[in-house]
């Protein structure tokens, strides 16, 4: 990995949930199904069989992904920034853009995106442009359409 695993505690939490839950619910679900399937004779034509070990698998690639990004996480408390007037990770922020629109978005670890909840990456264009930026302050984003001007109207780290 090239660059740190930012991460808040509340996405942190998210990744080491899921890996539990994959672990010590979903994976020993599946194995009592691949073990009652294996004891019905010919496996190559038994689709639960088939199935349930494909399933396996997936699951041990997610839960060793998981692993390996919970282990390289870099814990991020926004609440405890200090210089609250400048954009950094784990702040919220109000921006226009050029259509006049106003933009709440929270800038966030790499495994915590959703898009529909405004929580953008912090190496997205747009996080990039507004690191550092305060209010008031104008910053150009490069988009697939063109350089694109965003007005900063409010920073908060809640």
């Amino acid at each position: 990995m090239d660059r740190p695993n930012y991460i808040t505690p509340a996405g942190l939490q998210v990744l080491k949930d899921e890996k539990h839950e994959l672990w010590s619910v979903e994976r020993p679900r599946v194995v009592k199904v691949v073990s009652w399937a294996a004891g019905n004779g010919d496996r190559s034509e038994n689709a639960d069989y088939q199935y349930g070990k494909k399933r396996l698998r997936e699951i041990d690639r997610r839960v060793r992904f998981l692993t390996k990004r919970i282990e390289a996480a870099v814990v991020v408390k926004p609440e405890e920034q200090t210089n609250r007037d400048q954009i950094f990770f784990g702040a919220t922020v109000v921006y226009e853009n050029e259509r006049e629109e106003k933009v709440c978005v929270r800038i966030v670890g790499e495994d915590e995106v959703d898009s529909t909840q405004g929580l953008i990456s912090w190496v997205s264009p747009v996080a990039r442009a507004l690191n550092k930026a305060r209010v008031g302050d104008l910053v150009t984003v490069r988009t697939p359409k063109g350089e694109e001007e965003l007005e900063v109207l409010e920073i908060s780290y809640k």
